[in-house]
């Protein structure tokens, strides 16, 4: 009992010596108004802000309530209107003040229309199922400390808008602002949960009706297995997500000093409520980590501290499953089990809609989850007079990613971080990687999945599942039938998914990566085997950018010596594994073209001749400066969107040697005239040189400002990937809608601080005045870092040194 109360005086002491030495060394610089609204507060939750450069706060603070309310602060000041807007998402508010056909920002869910979104998360709140997950006991439920960061964190969003004016114009003056609950935080934190699962669902969930409805759309016919095996593949194609990233740990063996060293290199969306957002959170002598978080969440989701550093990239594991129902003949809203009827439970839904009566709709769900017509345009799922499908989404009980966040945080060594995924078991929907100061490495798949074995795959797979669990890992099971339920291991906190002693894991590889394909190839020297379908594919492709990564790293590891400037090289090399692979022929081929034109599309014959010289000459970067990166990135898209694997490579994919196969261009293949036809054509149009450096064509403008951005696309393989929709007319590729995002490159030099170097590419605010809306994209255009402030005495020696004392005002 000594302890128990000993332990928060010592904190207290710590922190109080840390407000003074702080407000000591910064009162003078800090632009505060008077001192009675910036002192620590005498009651209520307040906390200490330490701003150094490029805005990013070190957030001071005795226990978890007091650093949720300074988070929520920070995040507010920031990003207060990205974060009104989620919130009216998760409140189902949507259509009552933007219509119900505007298309969200597709941040916190795939939803396509604001009222199909609004009839979801609002069938989710009156449904209970957050509060009764706030309710659930740790460690199936969320743990004392993180409900106390979220009641925090929404104090601290409150009082920052009871207490300044709205500057962005996004919602500057707009009545949709409003105050939070811990609930609404915790609402947040469920979308982020299901975003892979019921999430991706949502239009097929709302739109369900039972056969006979007025409002059934056609169809009822069978479901073609080869094409849904094939949509479905498409559907979970981690590669064709706004999400990706990469990351790599590099062992002692490797580096320098001994140390290890990590590299994350996540890809997200530039714009709306997906984006990354920087801080440390610091509890004298309980927590200290530095890194990114998503928007309204109060832990950092990626980050390290003075021991281990880590990242994610988005998992191949298939987060949810379908239970095909056979329907009672009497009543298509009852299904069978076992023989036995069990009525569906509808939930009515109301949704206020703007400028018009509240639309009211059904959602109908089963033991297993919510009846689903349909994932994605290319799956439809009729429900029928016999047959309904039920989506089941085990992430829909858990509400512990933060809890997973938070415990990594506390990590002293990739073993610690493994224990606190082994704890809490909150991921839905990403790997980690990790390296820690001891020199040890971690790649893991510690993620929340449905308990589907291959056996039972095997056993109770419908027709369709045997066409979709193979392609994509998306099994469809017998819901007839109690037995074909997923099962449960004894290490899983959960009911129904599998354990983290089932997760494909890596542990002290010299390196280890993962640039969003399977497990398999995390070493390649030690490829990861015998895990279920459902995690992922092995002896299958990779994509370009996994091979290239793979290529890059395991030289890098051959290599020694490394330090975090290696890192920093790797980031922003721009290699084009695509163009090592494929430029040379292609420059070949076009030079072999009769009198050097090509057909196009169009049937018009183009003179293509000025192409060859400039891929044969390109040096295979996408460098901003890169001359002929433009040429080829626009040439490949074209060519690989029309042209087969096995028409365009003369050696194919073999399983013996998957990180340099399928490889040699076929330069035969036909479509590669016609590409390159079709790319003068588009350039001639748009009066762009075929020798025009990249970044005069893939830029951003920021405060009127063209900042032009090196690196490129999923099908060309870069590290550094950017993705740029195309607009000839307004220049090429005029603005950045996802790619790298909260980039760190992190080691340890034997002192007491980390040495990091860090880079979030849009900025901390989406605010276009605020003086950290575009500082750090600037950096990114020039290739250049943020070094972190970690220590104390890194940030109380920041020329740019801000303090403030945030309080609640009661």
């Amino acid at each position: 009992m000594l302890q128990l109360r000993t332990r928060p005086a010592l904190r207290r002491a710590a922190l109080t010596g840390a407000v003074l030495l702080a407000a000591t060394a910064a009162i003078p610089q800090a632009e505060a108004a008077a001192a009675g609204d910036h002192g620590p507060s005498g009651g209520g939750l307040s906390a200490v802000i330490r701003y150094t450069e490029n805005g990013i706060p070190h957030i001071l603070a005795q226990d978890y309530a007091h650093l949720g309310f300074g988070t929520g602060w920070a995040q507010a000041a920031d990003q207060v209107c990205v974060l009104a807007d989620g919130f009216l998402t998760v409140s189902g508010e949507r259509s009552r003040w933007f219509g119900p056909d505007s298309a969200p920002d597709g941040s916190l869910s795939s939803a396509t229309r604001n009222l199909s979104s609004d009839l979801y998360f609002k069938g989710v709140r009156e449904s209970g199922a957050v509060e009764n997950l706030l309710a659930t006991p740790a460690p199936s439920g969320p743990s004392r400390d993180l409900k106390e960061l979220m009641r925090g964190w929404a104090a601290g969003y409150n009082a920052w808008l009871a207490q300044n004016k709205i500057t962005d114009p996004a919602c500057k003056g707009a009545k949709w602002v409003r105050p939070v609950t811990a609930t609404d935080v915790a609402a947040r934190g469920f979308a982020v949960s299901v975003l892979g699962g019921q999430g991706r669902g949502i239009d097929g969930i709302t739109a369900a009706r039972p056969p006979g409805s007025a409002a059934l759309a056609p169809g009822g016919q069978d479901i073609d297995p080869a094409a849904a095996a094939e949509a479905a593949r498409e559907f979970f194609d981690t590669t064709r997500y706004d999400m990706g990233s990469n990351a790599v740990a590099f062992a002692g063996s490797t580096t320098a000093n001994g140390s290890g060293l990590l590299l994350g290199n996540p890809h997200y969306p530039w714009q709306g409520g997906r984006r990354f957002w920087q801080s440390q959170q610091t509890i004298p002598g309980e927590l200290n980590v530095s890194g990114g978080s998503l928007l309204g969440t109060a832990v950092v989701n990626i980050g390290f501290n003075e021991k281990v550093a880590w990242s994610h990239t988005v998992a191949t594991g298939t987060p949810v499953n379908l239970h095909q129902l056979t329907l009672d003949p009497a009543d298509p809203t009852a299904y069978l089990v076992d023989g036995k009827p069990e009525r569906m439970t509808e939930r009515k839904v109301s949704v206020q809609v703007a400028g018009g009566a509240p639309v009211v709709r059904s959602q109908w769900w089963t033991r297993y989850g919510p009846v689903v017509t349909g994932l994605g345009p290319g799956l439809p799922l009729p429900w029928t007079a016999g047959t309904a499908y039920a989506l089941n989404d085990p992430n829909a009980l858990n509400l512990r990613g933060s809890d997973t966040a938070l415990a990594m945080g506390r990590a002293r060594s990739v073993a610690g971080v493994q224990d606190a995924l082994r704890r809490t078991q909150g991921l839905p929907w990403v790997n980690t990687v990790a390296a820690d100061s001891a020199g040890g490495t971690l790649f893991t798949q510690s993620q929340v999945l449905p308990r589907i074995t291959d056996e039972l795959a095997a056993r109770c797979s419908t027709p369709l599942g045997r066409a979709t669990y193979p392609a994509s890992g998306l099994a469809v099971l017998d819901g007839s039938r109690g037995d074909c339920a997923p099962g449960s291991d004894p290490d899983a906190v959960q009911p129904g998914v599998f354990g983290p002693g089932k997760a494909p894991t890596l542990r002290d590889a010299p390196y280890a990566e993962n640039s969003n394909d399977s497990a398999w190839l995390a070493n390649a020297d030690r490829p990861l085997t015998g895990y279920e379908r459902i995690w992922g594919n092995v002896d299958a492709p990779r994509s370009l950018r996994t091979r290239g990564a793979v290529e890059d790293v395991a030289a890098m590891a051959a290599k020694g010596g490394l330090t975090v400037a290696d890192l920093q090289e790797q980031q922003y090399a721009n290699r084009v594994p695509a163009g090592d692979l494929a430029a040379a022929d292609a420059a070949k081929a076009c030079a072999a073209l009769p009198g050097g034109t090509a057909t196009a599309s169009d049937g018009s014959t183009v003179d293509v001749s000025a192409a060859c010289g400039v891929l044969a000459g390109w040096d295979r970067t996408a460098d901003s400066a890169s001359r002929g990166a433009l040429l080829f990135d626009r040439f490949w898209r074209r060519l690989t969107s029309t042209t087969a694997a096995k028409d365009l490579w003369l050696v194919p994919f073999s399983a013996a040697d998957p990180v340099r196969t399928p490889r040699t261009l076929n330069q035969a293949a036909p479509g590669i005239g016609r590409a390159l036809a079709d790319t003068a054509l588009e350039f001639a149009a748009a009066g762009i040189a075929p020798d025009a450096p990249l970044g005069e064509h893939q830029f951003v403008v920021r405060g009127g400002q063209r900042l032009p951005v090196g690196g490129g696309t999923e099908a060309l393989g870069v590290w550094n990937k950017i993705e740029a929709p195309w607009n000839a007319a307004a220049g090429g590729y005029p603005e950045v809608v996802h790619g790298s995002s909260h980039i760190q490159a992190v080691g340890w030099d034997g002192g007491r601080c980390p040495v990091a170097r860090t880079l979030l590419t849009y900025g901390q605010s989406s605010n276009p005045g605020s003086p950290y809306y575009a500082d750090q994209t600037r950096l990114f255009s020039q290739e250049r870092w943020v070094t972190a402030r970690f220590c104390e005495r890194d940030i109380l020696t920041s020329p740019g040194l801000k303090v403030v004392w945030p309080r609640e005002r009661r």
